[in-house]
């Protein structure tokens, strides 16, 4: 709404203005909305809720001033200043820029892949993965929203313990994007005592996955899509990802095949050295440890 509205409005007792006021903005607010979300796809998404988290703040920081409320300005100002910066920093990690996240269009090779040929994939289950993971010398875990949804960071703190204490090397890879937020997988691995130098980001990591024996993915998708680097159509085509198919054996636990967030089919889970743990993140990870502590106690 704009000062003129807020000033007719304060100034009229006619209901029927005040109404007229309200849907003017509720309207303009829609396009608005519409205008920013509309041409968004991929995992763009997260990017445009920033946004509009960012404009909240600015609007509210606007009706701090009309109102003479130095309190509603400086919170605005709060809001406004971090939703700019914190889309600034998920569009680098995107390898994108703010103007094509907002004003670009969803491509329609989502549909082609789609229609692409049907794949096979390889199934596996817990009392595999944990004789695979038992025998390994150099293990990587990529935590995704997956896991922050079903709380299995408590089952997966627990099957790190009794690795690393085992002498398996354990290491934790986290994208800048991976959940919703950046940060918000540290955080996790935080408050169950992962010890933060064993986790590392993207960048620290992406090398040494030929080194690795074995890689956990655990709720994630979009941030291991090898589409990103060798589909230069796919709508993620750029966006640095966590090259985890270079590593000797990559297992993903999904609860289904089904897409991600961005909605786009992923041939990591289709290469020959990828194996698809099927099943909601506690229980599987719950398994996991299980499998793994019988081991070790015998």
């Amino acid at each position: 709404m704009n000062a003129a509205g807020i000033a007719a409005l304060i100034a009229s007792d006619s209901t029927t203005l005040g109404s007229a006021i309200l849907v003017n903005a509720a309207l303009t607010s829609f396009a608005l909305g519409w205008n920013i979300t509309n041409s968004i796809g991929a995992a763009d998404m997260p990017v445009a809720i920033t946004v509009l988290n960012s404009y909240s703040g600015w609007a509210l920081c606007a009706e701090g001033f009309m109102l003479a409320n130095p309190m509603l300005t400086i919170v605005g100002s709060l809001i406004g200043s971090s939703g700019a910066i914190l889309s600034y920093i998920m569009c680098k990690a995107m390898n994108r820029s703010l103007n094509n996240v907002i004003f670009g269009s969803w491509t329609t090779t989502t549909a082609k892949a789609k229609i692409a040929e049907h794949r096979e994939h390889i199934e596996t289950n817990p009392e595999q993965v944990a004789e695979l993971l038992v025998n390994s010398k150099n293990v990587v875990i990529v935590p995704g929203y997956g896991m922050a949804v079903a709380q299995a960071q408590y089952a997966i703190a627990e099957l790190t313990r009794h690795l690393s204490e085992n002498g398996v090397k354990v290491r934790f890879a986290i994208h800048p994007v991976a959940g919703r937020m950046p940060g918000q997988m540290n955080v996790l691995l935080a408050e169950v005592g992962i010890n933060y130098d064993i986790v590392k980001e993207m960048e620290e990591i992406n090398d040494d996955f030929p080194e690795v024996d074995v890689v956990l993915i655990v709720g994630a998708n979009d941030i291991v899509n090898s589409s990103a680097l060798e589909d230069p159509d796919s709508p993620i085509a750029g966006m640095p990802v966590l090259e985890v198919w270079k590593a000797k054996n990559v297992i993903v636990n999904k609860r289904t095949m089904g897409t991600g967030y961005a909605d786009i089919d992923n041939p990591l889970f289709f290469k020959e050295n990828t194996m698809m743990l099927l099943g909601g993140g506690k229980d599987v990870c719950e398994k996991l440890r299980n499998h793994v502590e019988t081991h070790y106690k015998k």
